[in-house]
């Protein structure tokens, strides 16, 4: 089995190309899904996260963006939360590596994967790029987002130059859907074919 890390920085089409390798029957780990999961009503990080940040949880139900603002430019804020929900995700991940393991091809969408020490656990790793005034129109765009909130986004994670020199393979996402496609089509043929 052949483990592929899949991330990019914000905007850059990530969620795109990963239902790109699952069209193409390529299991994928959202490790995104995976956190609103763990925080939706029932979720095992739930309890804890009432605890730590008393009132952004009511009703059982998770005010995501009290949450937010909890841990928004508080560093000691944001390593609590991710004491709580890394590990969960972890151990998701860890499951899904098991059930997949008899695939030649596996996928890990993890957004943070560079910059939490990720790359370690994956054979190769593949970085969605786009122009960076392509990025910030797709993010400018998204609702409630400001320049000021997408640039503590950026600040926050490693720049797209550093991650297209750190990764095996670089697709870019800037063009058409067709040429995107394409180029993961080829990927997975030749990784799924290389086992």
């Amino acid at each position: 089995m052949i483990v592929l890390g899949l991330t990019g920085s914000i905007g850059m089409g990530k969620s795109t190309v990963a239902a790109m390798f699952r069209r193409l029957k390529v299991p994928v780990f959202d490790a995104d899904a995976v956190v609103h999961a763990l925080q939706a009503p029932g979720g095992a990080a739930l309890p804890a996260i009432a605890a730590a940040f008393p009132g952004v949880v009511t009703g059982g139900v998770l005010d995501r963006a009290a949450l937010g603002s909890a841990v928004f430019g508080d560093d000691k804020a944001l390593k609590t939360l991710e004491g709580i929900v890394h590990p969960l995700v972890a151990a998701a991940r860890a499951r899904f590596l098991v059930r997949y393991r008899r695939r030649p091809l596996v996928v890990l969408d993890i957004p943070l994967l560079f910059e939490r020490g990720g790359a370690a656990g994956c054979d190769l790793v593949a970085v969605v790029s786009a122009p960076a005034d392509v990025q910030r129109a797709r993010v400018l765009a998204r609702p409630g987002m400001t320049p000021d909130k997408l640039d503590n986004i950026l600040a926050r994670q490693v720049p797209d130059a550093d991650k297209r020199a750190r990764a095996d393979v670089v697709i870019p996402t800037g063009g058409s859907l067709l040429a995107t496609r394409r180029a993961v089509r080829a990927l997975v043929s030749t990784l799924a074919g290389a086992r």
